[in-house]
């Protein structure tokens, strides 16, 4: 029912200050954005792919991500919140990147198939075909290792920032 004011009570809708989140959110994005250097232009096999999957509309993380590879140098493509199954795959066969990660805040939309189907994606010359190495970051991938890949432990799953920098550093140097 709205206040006297006509405002509708958030409290009510069991989702407290996720205006404040929204408006707090789009401001560091956007001094993100204005701090970050240029990213470095994409090389062949070199870029990383940022993505939230399908149904995830939680950017920042990944945005702070896309600003520390921007400050080393390394060439990143960044896309928006709840990117389709199916434009991810295009993105990710046009980009022929060295590494993606796919971030999940909650459990509802981390997507295994989707992260196996990543995993399993080819491109290249026959006899020099690439594969990306698949990052599953967030709180939503918490105890869902994506398994049945070529990698017996699955996917690697960092932990914090400083982990999946370092992890995505050591991919795109290879």
């Amino acid at each position: 029912m709205p206040d006297e004011h006509g405002r509708a009570p958030v409290e009510s809708s069991g989702e407290k200050y996720v205006e404040v989140e929204h408006f707090l959110s789009w401001h560091v994005s956007g001094a993100l954005r204005r701090c970050t250097p240029p990213s470095a232009a994409d090389r062949p096999g070199a870029t990383t792919v940022l993505a939230c999957v399908p149904g995830e509309s939680h950017t920042l993380p990944l945005e702070v991500l896309a600003a520390a590879l921007a400050e080393r140098g390394l060439p990143v493509r960044m896309f928006g919140g709840a990117l389709s199954a199916e434009l991810l795959v295009t993105a990710v066969r046009r980009t022929g990147p060295a590494a993606v990660a796919l971030w999940a805040q909650s459990r509802t939309t981390a997507s295994r198939p989707v992260a196996a189907h990543v995993a399993a994606m080819e491109w290249g010359v026959r006899g020099a075909r690439r594969k990306p190495v698949v990052l599953t970051i967030g709180p939503g991938w918490a105890g869902r290792a994506v398994t049945g890949l070529p990698r017996p432990t699955g996917l690697p799953r960092p932990t914090g920032l400083a982990e999946a920098v370092a992890l995505l550093e050591s991919v795109v140097s290879r």
